[in-house]
């Protein structure tokens, strides 16, 4: 585990490097370049806070074999696994309605078709996905 969570964390440094590279060296980026170092730095700002955030707990848990297993333990817990299954149909519904805001502003805001189009096509499909998840769960229970 620390291992991977070593590597991770190297991975976002080496990534955040080379989006800085890329930001400064690129005198007129065109195309797929524009976004690629921002793109870069996200990632690589990600990877490495998970990679870190990793490491700090497992040396934190791992001198302690008792606080680990009562962490599994709260983890693994019927009860916050229904808090936070709650929370995220929770979430899921206010999503609905600021994806088919965010949709509405885009068209009037006359923004390119193309990327209206792919908010469009993302927001039926995650849709999609939970009238097929409410069909299966239906006829589970």
């Amino acid at each position: 585990m620390k291992r991977r969570s070593c590597v991770i964390a190297a991975l976002g440094i080496a990534l955040l490097l080379c989006g800085f590279y890329l930001l400064k060296s690129a005198e007129k980026p065109d195309g797929f370049l524009i976004p690629l170092p921002y793109l870069c730095i996200g990632f690589g700002y990600g990877l490495f806070g998970h990679g870190t955030g990793n490491l700090i707990a497992s040396r934190a848990i791992g001198r302690d074999p008792s606080a680990q297993k009562q962490m599994e333990i709260e983890k693994n817990d019927e009860r916050n696994v229904a808090i936070c299954n709650r929370a995220k149909s929770k979430a899921y519904d206010i999503m609905t309605f600021v994806f088919g805001a965010l949709m509405v502003s885009f068209a009037l805001m006359g923004v390119e078709p193309a990327i209206v189009l792919l908010l469009v096509f993302s927001y039926l499909f995650v849709q999609g996905c939970a009238i097929d998840y409410r069909v299966k769960y239906e006829k589970e229970m």
